[in-house]
């Protein structure tokens, strides 16, 4: 699957071109009387999880949440702020949202980026919020519904809020957002909170069966073409008993898959004191009563040591799936990045993989068209690409982004280059990832029922995580095996690849692995 952002050299909100045909999501999730907020999410599953922190706080206030911005009297839009495309979009939704006569709020990281500048650039927003307003978000609401004028904040490199050593950053009154932990007064449970010793702040906006689980907020690598760690701040992980109670109450509504996510995954723990807390939290994870698969996300080569690509591929009840983030091959172009690595480490590292897990899935993005970069270095990106075997590829054209080091880095690809060249790896991803979806012809794969349409039953073996990497379309069998019609969403069962579209399996299901509790049969 082959993922692109729109090249460009502008990335102030002050100066996109929003439009406004977007439609809002049709979902709801009713709780409470009285006032009604939609919260719409983008990008990435972090925000996600983000939102649902948001809900529980809202609901707790007495709001209902939904996710559908028609008759709400406020319109939440949790944007995404990391590349030119994801800004445009925020803005689009934020457009969309004015237009239903709600009141709009910005939030997420655009907001937390471009404060009191997006505030500035788009009036149609009545609120443009920090993630330090998140504790007081029904207050923050609240004050928009009386026709208060909130001010934006000025932002600021949020890595300087919290202490320089990790294992003293916990102890620092910083908002967190998606940690589940309130930074001021209590937030009530509800019928859904598990008596547990701390409290879950969460509510669910959807009814699947696969969730994202926060494993930490923040960034302490320094990539020269990235400007998250600047707004979402420096590395903090969640407690494991944080975790746990968490993922306990998510598999209590139904969750059968759990996607552990962060900015660097492989970073959890060492501000605990605990660099292997990850490859001691994931069998603990795996055996919580209805999880019957945990995937990590978000993996850092560098980083990426033995013993935990052996917790990975070899856990019973972890999907042995690598989501590494390579973003080259070429060792002057990783340099110029601030990364580590080359071509034959990274096969190195996939190869102790499969080498552990022969069937293990993986996947990773890559930037074209980074200063500097010359025929040689793609070269070496194609040797790369070719040799890995990779489920799912992305690939994005490099434009400048305010505020990193990039930006200001000299020998610049011209736009006609890096588009030439962002077509050819493109092309050539849609080539690779389908040769490897047909080297799994004839394999047993296990496969998460997703969703349930017009008997088209769809959902994804260990190698495909949500949205990103293709789906498996369950087929009916020419004898015995599992009635299709039966199935529902949160089933696992084991099948047999008999044909691929693309990155997409079709698959005859062979036996139920674990039905999902309390689905009528």
């Amino acid at each position: 699957m082959v993922s692109a952002t729109s090249p460009s050299d502008d990335s102030s909100p002050a100066r996109l071109a929003p439009r406004r045909d977007l439609e809002l999501s049709s979902e709801l999730s009713p709780a409470g009387d009285g006032r009604r907020v939609a919260l719409l999410t983008l990008g990435c599953a972090r925000n996600e999880v983000d939102s649902e922190e948001l809900a529980a706080r809202l609901h707790a206030d007495g709001w209902q949440v939904t996710t559908d911005g028609e008759g709400a009297d406020v319109v939440v839009v949790n944007t995404c702020g990391f590349v030119e495309k994801a800004k445009q979009d925020s803005i689009q939704t934020l457009l969309a949202a004015a237009d239903t006569g709600a009141k709009v709020v910005a939030a997420g990281c655009m907001a937390e980026r471009y404060g009191r500048e997006l505030a500035d650039s788009l009036p149609e927003a009545q609120a443009v919020l920090s993630f330090d307003d998140y504790p007081d978000i029904a207050a923050r609401l609240n004050a928009v519904v009386a026709g208060e004028a909130l001010h934006a904040h000025t932002p600021r490199d949020r890595r300087e809020l919290l202490p320089l050593t990790p294992v003293n950053r916990r102890a620092a009154a910083v908002s967190l957002p998606g940690h589940g932990t309130p930074a001021r007064g209590a937030v009530e449970t509800d019928e859904h909170t598990p008596a547990h010793l701390r409290q879950v702040l969460r509510r669910r906006l959807d009814t699947g069966p696969v969730a994202s689980l926060k494993l930490a907020s923040g960034c302490d690598r320094r990539c020269a073409f990235c400007a998250i760690p600047a707004f979402r701040g420096a590395f903090v992980s969640r407690t494991p008993d944080e975790l746990l109670a968490e993922a306990e109450w998510l598999a209590k509504t139904g969750v059968r898959e759990l996607v552990l996510v962060s900015e660097n995954s492989t970073s959890y723990g060492k501000d605990l004191g605990d660099p292997r807390a990850l490859e001691k939290l994931l069998p603990q994870l795996a055996a919580i009563d209805g999880v019957v698969r945990v995937r990590v996300s978000y993996l850092q080569p560098a980083e990426t040591r033995p013993g935990l690509v052996e917790a990975i591929a070899t856990t019973p009840g972890v999907a042995p799936y690598f989501d590494l983030s390579f973003q080259h091959s070429s060792e002057p172009v990783l340099r110029r990045m601030r990364r580590f690595g080359s071509t034959d480490r990274f096969l190195d590292l996939l190869a102790s993989a499969r080498e552990l897990a022969p069937e293990a899935g993986a996947r990773s993005n890559f930037i074209v068209g980074f200063p500097g970069e010359t025929r040689a270095d793609v070269d070496e990106l194609v040797r790369f690409l070719t040799a890995a075997r990779l489920d799912a590829i992305g690939v994005f054209d490099y434009s400048d982004e305010d505020g990193t080091e990039a930006a200001g880095l000299s020998g610049k690809v011209s736009a006609a280059t890096v588009k030439r060249r962002y077509d050819r790896l493109s092309a050539l991803a849609d080539e690779l990832c389908s040769q490897r979806a047909e080297e799994r012809l004839g394999s047993t794969v296990e496969v998460l029922v997703d969703s349930v349409s017009d008997g088209v039953v769809e959902g994804r073996a260990a190698h495909q995580a949500p949205e990103v990497d293709g789906s498996t379309t369950l087929v009916e069998p020419d004898g015995g095996g599992v009635d299709l019609a039966a199935l529902r969403p949160g089933d696992l069962v084991r099948a047999t690849v008999t044909g691929t579209e693309g990155v997409d399996l079709l698959a005859v299901p062979d036996e139920m692995i674990s039905a999902a509790p309390g689905a009528a049969r």
